[in-house]
């Protein structure tokens, strides 16, 4: 995936490329270089592993410096997501922990915001959508809050008095991609593993098992490899049920000073995301277009249309930033954790619009996995066996 353009105003990459020379060996090689495989790798450290983590391009310049970074087990819930909510609910309670350990290991604020998501309705079938989904929430065993118009505006008084309805979801928090990427560089770099950027790697396979990765540099042996980039995994060999969902984003600059909003809110068309240097990114578009990355007129319109129908001060704001990337999307809409049939691959891909939350479980996950054996909790039931003999990844 494509993120942010280089003329951003704010998305820059979170470093620049390393050139180190690759190792001869290593416990764990680790294919992508974002949000997802960079936790694995900090994790995997941290728990006295060697790990190298071979990245493309540079860490984050895909699907996860593109993202919003909502932490969204309740917003986020939909129809069929039941057997989802465990593994995000288990998520979101690793993240103040994770949070607290990587702002000490990489020395930087990743601006993790526990202020919760307020969805909100202006019209009379959005409200009934709505009721339906707090119903969802509530069988769910999600904590959600009713709200009528005039306690939205007490939320956020800049919303439009055509804003009748909403739910708050006090547990639903957010973090900044930007800043989680580069502190987890920097964190995973301060734990001792060695980073390659600019380093495009793929299993490399002996005997039917994996041995190592081969990069343009040569090969690299390693006891297990963890396969986490995202929308562009794919290993020889294995079908994996996995596909990019385009995704269109833009950011607008609001004075930090005098923010339009102190949380993030969604609609049915957008949601809004204001951040502590005042970015207000606004997102995303769903679009099944394979890897076309175009930034076209139609999505941008749609997303600002979206955001002024209830917040009528974006009109004022410039434009910093207008981008496109790819989620990576499994068939069932939910990431694919854990081995495959070939001894040594190990799968931590498919987040779909999810990777920021899920980042913590996946890494205790995958972390759970190398050291002791076996994947615990709920994350044990998104295993790629669960898919058919047809789309075969274990």
């Amino acid at each position: 995936m494509r993120g942010p353009p280089d003329t951003s105003l704010r998305r820059q990459q979170a470093g620049p490329p390393d050139a180190p020379a690759p190792p001869a060996s290593t416990d764990v090689a680790i294919i992508g270089g974002g949000v997802i495989g960079l936790m694995t790798g900090w994790r995997l450290l941290r728990a006295g592993l060697r790990v190298a983590l071979f990245e493309r391009g540079t860490v984050g310049q895909g699907a996860s410096l593109a993202a919003t970074g909502m932490l969204a087990a309740a917003a986020e819930f939909e129809p069929g997501g039941e057997e989802h909510v465990a593994l995000a609910l288990e998520s979101q309670r690793l993240w103040p922990g994770f949070a607290a350990e990587l702002s000490a290991d990489g020395g930087l604020d990743i601006d993790y915001r526990r202020d919760g998501i307020l969805l909100v309705a202006t019209t009379r079938d959005e409200v009934a959508r709505l009721r339906f989904r707090q119903e969802m929430q509530r069988q769910a065993g999600l904590v959600t809050e009713w709200l009528d118009g005039a306690a939205c505006r007490g939320f956020e008084p800049g919303l439009r008095p055509s804003v009748v309805a909403g739910i708050h979801c006090p547990g639903d928090h957010q973090v900044d991609p930007a800043k989680v990427i580069a502190a987890l560089r920097q964190a995973f770099i301060e734990r001792g593993g060695i980073l390659l950027e600019g380093s495009a790697a793929t299993p490399w396979l002996q005997a039917g098992r994996a041995v190592g990765v081969t990069t343009k540099q040569g090969p690299v042996k390693a006891t297990i490899i963890v396969a986490a980039g995202g929308a562009w995994t794919e290993i020889t060999g294995l079908s994996l049920p996995l596909r990019p969902l385009k995704g269109q984003s833009l950011a607008l600059a609001c004075p930090p000073d005098r923010p339009l909003l102190s949380r993030m809110v969604w609609t049915d068309q957008v949601h809004l995301a204001p951040k502590s240097d005042g970015t207000l990114i606004v997102g995303a578009t769903m679009e099944e277009c394979g890897f076309d990355d175009a930034v076209t007129a139609g999505g941008v319109y749609a997303l600002l249309e979206g955001a002024r129908r209830i917040l009528p001060g974006i009109e004022d704001l410039p434009i910093a930033a207008i981008w496109s990337g790819f989620r990576p999307t499994s068939a069932d809409d939910a990431p694919i954790l854990g081995a495959t049939r070939i001894p040594g691959l190990l799968l931590a891909t498919g987040h779909h619009r999810n990777g920021y939350l899920l980042a913590p479980v996946t890494a205790e996950a995958i972390t759970q996995l190398i050291t002791e054996g076996g994947i615990k909790g709920p994350a044990a039931s998104f295993g790629p066996e669960r898919f058919s003999a047809q789309e075969a990844v274990a």
